[in-house]
């Protein structure tokens, strides 16, 4: 039978003493952490199955831990406990990712059924990350990844690629979409003809008609020759129409014509041309909802995503961060003749944090900047920008407070600092002691006491819900 791995991390030694000796008892084999940075080294240098772990913790909270073992280790399971939960901070611990949610105190044996359920999922989750597609030409996609939905995503390019089917490629800005258009082209049997690309949001609409079909000499003012366009240069290759979404209603018309009927005519031209175009277009923008609003045709949605590709945004497949960070330095570091290393622990951690809404092209221009400025040695936290640090990771700011001449009594202003971090805690939620102990990352106990101890209780009732 395999041996069952579990991690306790929790910041409270008797706790994780107690659920550590009654699941050692019950033949799991168990570790423990005290904080949510040891238990990312544990959970990389033991192998661990399944976590077992408090939400109130010093340095990086529950709630951004799991979802850091969730980016590195999809596949790992989470059991959250806290004494000071509600239904907000439960669903977001759901959202993360966590397997479950108990509330503190709880039963042992409560725990250890949750655990057994919790290692059956983990089996089902490992079966289905080990059941990774095959792809046979990974090589001839010019694309990084190996998360499980960009393996799949590998497949469904090869699978579409040997076929002339329309394709439509929906994604994010920044996620590479004009690469899944190249990739299927290199694998198809087209691959020795043109690959044409054209943004349609980037073109003026008076000029992008005669861009697309060509037009004849004298059919407008400035047409001064025949001109073939961009349909015509991908005959018998593939032509990308990249934001399609920017296409104006009277040329989807002659687009859907085109695609009915093999056949192109351009501008001023008084015949039509045969043409054998293969079309992959793209957008960002959700068509069904522009088909809704009657700013795209219904007839051409469906004619355009007779296969429609997904791909994932960055944030959805974090755990492929690593590999796009250490491409990108390697190509920064030797065209900008730099050598920069890489990015060190907590800097790394904290590209994984972040959730890229520019996906990879923001990820690669930040490794740009950061590999021409850091120049040499290995990129650390405090050079990354401050918004890509993460509100757990950054640095608290330090006030600059000036010494009296006639010194000052250290205990005092301490105490007056603490208390004015408690009226605004108290401030902030309205008087809710619990949520206000939450963000002073305190037990509501050890808070209560503060404000008997401080008679700050009348301060605390003016705020009282």
């Amino acid at each position: 039978m395999a041996e069952k791995r579990v991690l306790i991390t929790d910041d409270d030694k008797q706790t994780r003493d107690l659920v550590s000796t009654f699941l050692g008892y019950k033949g799991y084999t168990v570790f423990q952490a005290c904080d949510a940075m040891e238990a990312l080294e544990k959970i990389e240098a033991e192998d661990i199955d399944l976590v077992v772990t408090d939400v109130m913790m010093p340095k990086v909270n529950g709630l951004e831990f799991i979802k850091r073992v969730k980016a590195i280790r999809p596949e790992l399971v989470a059991i959250v406990y806290s004494a000071y939960g509600n239904s907000v901070m439960t669903a977001n611990l759901l959202k993360a990712g966590a397997f479950f949610y108990l509330e503190k105190p709880f039963d042992l044996e409560e725990l250890d059924s949750i655990i057994q359920r919790g290692f059956e999922h983990h089996a089902l989750q490992s079966r289905s990350y080990r059941s990774v597609p095959s792809v046979r030409n990974r090589s001839r996609i010019n694309m990084i990844g190996e998360s499980s939905k960009m393996m799949a995503l590998f497949e469904l390019i090869e699978k579409v690629a040997d076929s002339d089917s329309t394709v439509l490629i929906l994604g994010e800005s920044g996620t590479g979409k004009e690469l899944v258009a190249q990739s299927i082209h290199e694998l198809s049997s087209r691959k020795n003809k043109n690959f044409v690309p054209v943004n349609c949001g980037a073109i003026p609409d008076e000029l992008l008609e005669s861009e697309l079909f060509g037009h004849v000499k004298g059919s407008f003012t400035g047409a001064v020759t025949n001109r073939i366009g961009r349909f015509e240069m991908a005959d018998r290759g593939t032509l990308f129409l990249d934001e399609i979404g920017d296409m104006k209603t009277s040329l989807q018309v002659k687009l859907l014509r085109v695609l009915q009927s093999r056949e192109l005519e351009p501008v001023g031209a008084t015949r039509s041309k045969k043409i054998n175009t293969r079309i992959i277009a793209a957008t960002n923008q959700n068509l069904e909802n522009l088909v809704e609003e009657k700013m795209f045709r219904e007839d051409l949605f469906y004619r355009l995503s007779v296969i429609p590709i997904i791909i994932p945004p960055l944030r959805e497949r974090k755990e492929d961060i690593p590999l796009l960070v250490d491409n990108f330095i390697e190509k920064f570091s030797r065209e900008s003749r730099r050598s920069v290393q890489g990015f060190d622990r907590e800097a790394m951690e904290s590209l994984i944090a972040f959730d890229w809404p520019g996906n990879i092209r923001e990820l690669e221009n930040l490794v740009e900047r950061m590999v021409i400025l850091k120049g040499n040695g290995t990129i650390t936290l405090e050079d990354l920008p401050a918004k890509y640090r993460g509100k757990s990771l950054a640095k608290p700011r330090v006030e600059s407070v000036s010494l009296p001449i006639d010194g000052i009594c250290l205990s005092s202003a301490v105490e007056e600092f603490e208390n004015r971090l408690i009226i605004q805690a108290l401030e902030k939620t309205g008087g809710n002691k619990k949520e206000a102990a939450t963000l002073l990352n305190l037990k509501r106990t050890t808070f209560i006491e503060k404000l008997k101890k401080k008679k700050m209780l009348a301060t605390d009732l003016a705020y009282a819900s």
